[in-house]
């Protein structure tokens, strides 16, 4: 028994997955539309990007954290070990001073140096001890905090690759690139100085607390009352400042993908003369931006001035009454020296606490946003118990079936409605159709980029579900129209197709598809950088490129998907040449936008409203009074013109 329909995935997002949904103009403008080019106000710029943020279930934000924390809980808890030690030997000078006060000095009056010798020995012995013991903490927390992070942008980059296609038409690359920059930021400071800061400013309140309860009942009671208007400060703070800080990260990701958006579409932006409307568009994401830093800031601002009231008060207060009773003689002056030393030290952190309310906050809101990343599961799955394609006898290419297949976007109707079709090994396929007919998306699902809301893809018999990902890529290969080129040499890019290949197996699939002539041509021959993108060679030599790497790759099933649409005509003749050398003998799906393309096919199909309307070889279909005659025939008099 096959799988059920539709099993391994949920369909794609709303919209086709053409032009506009994948690129950046598109995606960056997310839902609704982007905002005017003249100025966008200020909620349709939130609003416009709000809309992408991805759900968070309870409790994941505190199990990343948990995730990337349990591994290096020994370093952990030795920097909490040294962080005690260290706060245990600072909070000690101030006693040292009382001791100093009430007993060192009236000794040295009798002459006796021996108690003030031991304070100041004491003292010094603190002083040092708390440096070492601070430097040990901060050596500690940094391997701590340089490990977590590593570990964090490693899960959100593998995890970003294995998310399938329809998560990417719909999650622009900004975005993720805000989420393992900014949003990874924003926990660096937290772990590297807020953590710090908090657990300094907890320790010294509790150990402050009970001493100042040791020395004096009294003071130490008025202390600890004063926590409570602390207490309420800090709660309406972290209420306040999470909404505040969300929205931040918000903004800062909406200006991050409309700069990264500006700069890939650089050349249409120059040839439309869009620099005036994306700068408009720019400055408002930019001031929206601002807008929501200001919020953040003045939030923070408003918890300082409040707790430093509270504090200056209650430090007033303390001072007025411990006078009163040193002048009556129920309070020893090096108690009162001691006492204001310690709620000085108290609430100076105030500030400091703020600063980590300040990191915690911003990081708990970009911790939420990679957690409902990292949620996000492949909609096309890996199967639980993968099967092999059988061998290849004798023939290069595989059978392909599909077998009452459906598709549908997860927002609209279906694309595919239910149809059959059988493409014998080794036969070369023209599809051809209006726009939105439906033929990449067959393209797609026989790539397995996407999964059919029901019925299925078969390869040779096999359920293209039930192959694991490896299986599949080595069974089909696709060349799109853009024949992506990475950043590299030439040599590295064909070898895409097969890592482990040879320089002279490199070569020899650069010459079969007619390639060897213009790489050896180039400043460095195969080693020659092709820059992002491949910006150093033209189309019609990219696409070249990208035909030796599916060469070298040697698949049973090659998909093209208007590889010739975007060339000129030298530039696509040399490309035909190509295709039928890599196309010989093995089973393919040719997408084609240009009818010259179908010459080459064994058999054309022609689609409309997501069905086959034609089915035929390419002379038999010219010969007749069908869509595809009519298409042939209009294209062949747009030549004449």
């Amino acid at each position: 028994m096959r799988g059920a329909p539709g099993a391994g995935g949920a369909p794609g997002p709303g919209g086709a997955p053409g032009a506009g949904t994948a690129s950046g103009a598109g995606a960056a403008s997310g839902p609704g539309g982007e905002p005017g080019a003249g100025g966008a106000h200020d909620t349709g710029v939130r609003d416009a990007f709000d809309r992408d943020d991805l759900p968070v279930a309870e409790g994941a934000t505190r199990a990343l954290l948990r995730s990337l924390l349990v591994p290096r809980r020994a370093r952990v808890v030795l920097a909490a070990v040294l962080l005690l030690l260290q706060q245990a030997a600072v909070q000690a000078g101030p006693l040292l001073v009382a001791y100093a006060i009430d007993r060192a000095v009236p000794a040295l009056g009798r002459g006796d140096r021996g108690p003030l010798i031991a304070v100041a020995v004491g003292y010094a012995v603190c002083a040092a001890g708390a440096g070492l013991l601070q430097y040990g903490f901060i050596r500690t927390s940094a391997r701590v905090n340089q490990d977590v992070l590593l570990d964090l942008r490693g899960r959100i980059f593998r995890h970003a690759q294995a998310l399938s296609i329809d998560f990417h038409e719909r999650y622009t690359s900004g975005r993720l690139i805000s989420r393992a920059t900014t949003d990874v930021e924003s926990l660096r400071e937290l772990l590297s100085e807020g953590l710090q800061e908090l657990i300094g400013v907890l320790l010294s309140f509790a150990a402050i607390s009970l001493l100042l309860l040791w020395l004096d009942l009294g003071i130490g009671a008025v202390a600890v009352a004063s926590f409570v208007p602390l207490y309420l400060l800090v709660r309406v703070y972290r209420r306040r400042a999470a909404v505040a800080f969300s929205a931040r990260s918000t903004a800062i990701a909406a200006v991050i993908v409309t700069f990264a958006e500006t700069m890939n579409g650089i050349r249409p932006v120059r040839a439309f003369r869009r620099e005036r409307a994306n700068d408009a568009r720019f400055q408002a994401l930019n001031r929206h931006h601002e807008r929501r830093n200001g919020d953040a800031i003045l939030e923070m601002a408003r918890y300082v001035v409040g707790s430093r009231l509270v504090a200056n008060t209650a430090v007033a207060g303390m001072v007025l009454w411990g006078a009163y009773r040193v002048a009556s003689g129920t309070l020893a002056l090096g108690v009162l020296a001691a006492a204001v030393l310690y709620m000085r030290r108290l609430y100076d952190p105030i500030d400091r606490l703020a600063m980590f309310l300040n990191s915690y906050q911003s990081a708990a809101a970009s911790l939420e946003k990679i957690a409902g990343l990292l949620a996000q599961t492949p909609t096309v799955r890996e199967p639980a118990a993968p099967k092999e394609l059988p061998p290849r006898a004798g023939n290069p290419g595989r059978e392909v079936v599909f077998e009452d297949v459906r598709f549908a976007y997860r927002t609209g109707g279906e694309v595919l409605p239910r149809f059959g079709l059988t493409i014998p090994a080794g036969q070369t396929v023209a599809v051809v159709g209006s726009t939105g007919a439906g033929k990449s998306t067959l393209a797609k699902l026989l790539a397995r980029f996407y999964d059919p809301t029901g019925g299925w893809v078969l390869l040779d018999g096999v359920d293209l579900r039930d192959l694991a990902t490896p299986e599949l890529r080595r069974g089909v290969v696709m060349v799109t129209q853009e024949a992506f080129l990475f950043s590299g040499t030439v040599a590295e890019n064909i070898a895409i197709g097969r890592p482990d290949a040879t320089r002279e197996e490199i070569e020899q699939a650069a010459k079969a598809i007619g390639a060897h002539d213009f790489i050896a041509g180039l400043p460095d021959g195969y080693d020659t950088d092709v820059r992002k993108r491949g910006g150093r060679i033209s189309a019609g030599q990219r696409q070249l490129v990208a035909f030796a790497r599916a060469l070298l790759a040697d698949p049973a099933v090659l998909i093209l998907d208007e590889a010739t649409s975007s060339l000129d005509v030298p530039g696509e003749r040399a490309v035909q040449r190509a295709m039928d050398t890599v196309l010989h003998g093995r089973t393919a799906v040719v997408i084609a936008h240009r009818l010259s393309t179908v010459e080459i096919a064994d058999r054309v199909l022609v689609m409309e409203g997501g069905r086959i309307v034609e089915d035929g070889p390419p002379a038999e279909l010219i010969s007749g009074e069908g869509r595809f005659a009519s298409l042939h025939r209009a294209w062949r008099d747009s030549l004449v013109g």
